[in-house]
């Protein structure tokens, strides 16, 4: 959830949205768009269907990504990510990573939290329809994701701590760290290709850790 300071300075951000109609997801979109609904209890008494639309290639007139909240297929608010809307019994929080959406909760009054549903065409959902009809292979995936991940880290943690260490107040005191492991060019772009396809997968999931995925805040 987002603390009291992120979540006041997310609701300052909101801008009144236009009115337009919700446009249906395309195909094309997979690898540019993320598109989330969820249903709650309206204060007329009958329920109300949001949606949040991010379009994570296109920029406001201030060169941000922004978030769109659509009730029942019109456009209201728009915010620059992260973002907090409130709405009918609490708020929808939005927040991406650099591979995708990394929240979309509706979050009660009472902190309860529920994730959107992803639109069944956009990426998100195409992911969330293998995890239903083939969960074995669906966690199999899960896995393999956390492995493609994790291994660069093992690599760039020790590269990281060396290139600290040589800083002259560091090295004076403590001496220069020589990290054990050398990766060859080659090897870097492999562990580089690695973390970003473990990443996007993680994403598609709307995983995230911060001490497994630093890359992806």
């Amino acid at each position: 959830m987002f603390d009291e300071w992120r979540r006041r300075r997310a609701i300052q951000r909101i801008k009144p949205g236009d009115g337009r109609a919700l446009k249906r997801f395309r195909w094309w979109q997979l690898l540019t768009r993320s598109l989330f609904s969820l249903p709650v209890d309206g204060s007329a008494g009958r329920p109300v269907v949001y949606a949040v639309d991010v379009n994570h290639l296109k920029s406001n007139e201030n060169g941000d990504t922004e978030a769109h909240l659509y009730r029942d297929g019109l456009r209201h608010p728009r915010a620059r990510l992260p973002a907090v809307f409130p709405v009918e019994g609490g708020e929808i929080e939005v927040e991406t990573s650099s591979f995708g959406i990394r929240r979309c909760h509706f979050v009660t009054a009472d902190g309860i939290e529920q994730q959107l549903v992803p639109d069944p065409r956009s990426a998100e959902g195409r992911r969330a329809r293998l995890d239903r009809e083939h969960p074995a292979l669906s966690r199999w995936i899960g896995t393999l994701a956390v492995v493609l991940v994790a291994v660069p880290l093992l690599f760039v943690v020790p590269q990281t701590l060396e290139a600290i260490s040589r800083f002259p107040a560091l090295a004076d005191r403590f001496g220069v760290f020589e990290s054990p492991v050398e990766a060859p060019g080659w090897l870097t772009i492999a562990l580089t290709i690695s973390a970003v396809v473990g990443s996007t997968e993680r994403a598609l999931r709307l995983r995230y850790n911060r001490w497994l995925d630093p890359v992806a805040s």
